[in-house]
């Protein structure tokens, strides 16, 4: 089955969030199920710089907008993926990263950016594709930057191929101007509600949902919220009538980057049967971070956007109570400027329990999920989520909310669950202060019994949080689009 991959960040080419992750381990997974998958990215100057074996392809022409793009071909230089490449100075060759330039500020072309993007890969999937010998059966589409390829694909007539519009987080719609229809070279009649019309404007994301032939979304608990109106963000009527159509994968993680038993980030490493060594990865944490050096005070780790999504306001507004408890605080992250001057205030009031670092750092993120005691994450709403996989990976139960992929991976612990060994978190049961104040107690008071705890951590840290079984549920949909046994 050959599989176009159509994305517009992939780790560790270019990587702005969990998209990256999901295109970088997704493809490689399902060409180890025996899948033969290319994936396709804009030229990017860090995607230039870090492909392998970078060989000219050839030239596409006659593109609305901008007349032509070179294609070349190279491979991820960790993995046996090709990739195809995108080039266009005028496109992508800018400094800045892949939506926003350096001052934080969108692309203003972005529409043409993507367009772009969504138009070459219905091309390469169109028997007008220059690749005679490469004709996907998928073209697998990612979030609203990849939405027009399924449009394109519908008004090229292509029978070459069906298409799959991955959703991972919908509140991101691509919408803009409808000049933009005409610009793209997309017929008149596309830009209605039956097509890509959004309350005005034209979204990039409808258009993926409405005229693609297969819908998934990265976890079963977020397909059907993302079918109501609190969570669908407008889309939730168009997701309803395709409710046939729309499926929810939970996402696997990347288990040889995220393994506390070879982690070259860590001072030592651990694993289910030797626990000890993640009290030296604390202390040495501790230490880096500046914070009182006591291994018996629970610490809880936060590495997220700092939004208001994240839930994280909610834990500035508990946190003074929870610190009274004898407890500590690492954080790592950037975004809303408000929760940064929050979250560096309790810093400067408790400077031996309250650790703050601003904007994000590989090496500490991997050290903050290993040396923690809890993770930290209360969203409000979350797709998927990869922290609590990591947490569950690392011996690091989290406190999550009963939403999306959180619901999906976390079961919550309690008495029935620590007497089936199969608690692995806390899962709060509401989205309030108080409600993460309360579980975040709860948690302390497992944590004090080191026997259930150790069970707890050991819970989570034998599940399969692999990419193997999430690829094998995607074939399994190819196979179901292409009528294949």
């Amino acid at each position: 089955m050959r599989i176009l991959f159509v994305s517009s960040e992939a780790y560790p080419l270019i990587k702005t969030g969990g998209l990256a992750d999901v295109s970088g381990s997704l493809p490689y997974s399902l060409s180890q199920s025996g899948a033969d998958v290319k994936i396709l990215i804009p030229g990017y100057p860090a995607v230039l710089k870090n492909l392998v074996e970078l060989q000219p392809l050839t030239i596409l022409e006659n593109l609305p907008g901008i007349g032509s793009v070179r294609l070349m071909q190279g491979r991820m230089p960790d993995k046996n993926i090709n990739v195809i490449v995108i080039v266009n100075e005028s496109l992508y060759q800018r400094e800045g990263g892949p939506y926003n330039d350096t001052a934080g500020h969108d692309w203003p072309d972005n529409p043409l950016r993507f367009g772009i993007l969504s138009y070459v890969a219905a091309r390469l999937g169109s028997s007008m594709s220059p690749l005679k010998d490469w004709i996907p059966d998928i073209v697998h589409c990612n979030d609203w930057q990849t939405g027009l390829a399924p449009a394109y694909m519908h008004y090229m007539g292509v029978k070459c191929a069906k298409s799959v519009l991955s959703i991972h987080n919908i509140a991101f719609q691509g919408c803009f101007s409808p000049d933009w229809v005409a610009k793209l070279n997309l017929p008149a009649q596309s830009y209605q509600m039956h097509g890509m019309e959004f309350y005005g404007q034209m979204s990039f994301l409808k258009a993926g949902i409405y005229y693609a032939n297969m819908i998934t979304t990265v976890s079963p608990t977020y397909a059907d919220e993302i079918q109501t109106e609190a969570y669908g963000f407008g889309m939730q009527g168009l997701l309803r009538s395709r409710r046939h159509e729309v499926h929810g994968i939970l996402n696997g993680i990347e288990t040889e980057e995220w393994n506390p038993a070879t982690d070259p980030h860590l001072v030592k490493t651990y694993n289910a049967k030797n626990l000890a060594n993640k009290d030296v990865v604390k202390q040495a944490l501790q230490k880096r971070l500046g914070l009182r050096q006591e291994a018996p005070v629970p610490l809880f780790g936060i590495v997220s956007r700092l939004t208001n999504q994240k839930g994280l306001d909610m834990v500035l507004a508990v946190a003074d109570e929870l610190l009274k408890h004898r407890v500590q605080f690492a954080v790592l992250g950037s975004g809303e400027r408000e929760l940064q001057t929050g979250f560096r205030r309790l810093a400067t009031r408790y400077p031996e329990d309250v650790s703050v670092t601003i904007g994000y750092n590989e090496e500490l993120s991997h050290q903050i999920m290993a040396g923690a005691d809890i993770f930290m994450m209360p969203s409000r709403f979350e797709p998927c989520g990869l922290n609590q996989m990591y947490g569950l990976r690392y011996g690091t139960p989290s406190i999550v909310t009963k939403t999306g992929g959180l619901a999906d991976s976390i079961t919550d612990t309690n008495d029935s669950t620590v007497e089936s060994k199969s608690a692995t978190g806390f899962v709060m049961q509401g989205v309030s202060p108080q409600h993460l104040l309360s579980s975040a107690l709860r948690s302390l008071y497992y944590y004090k019994d080191k026997t259930v705890w150790k069970q707890i951590q050991r819970n989570g840290m034998k599940k399969d949080l692999s990419w193997k079984e999430s690829a094998h549920k995607y074939l399994e949909l190819y196979k179901q689009l292409l009528g294949q046994p």
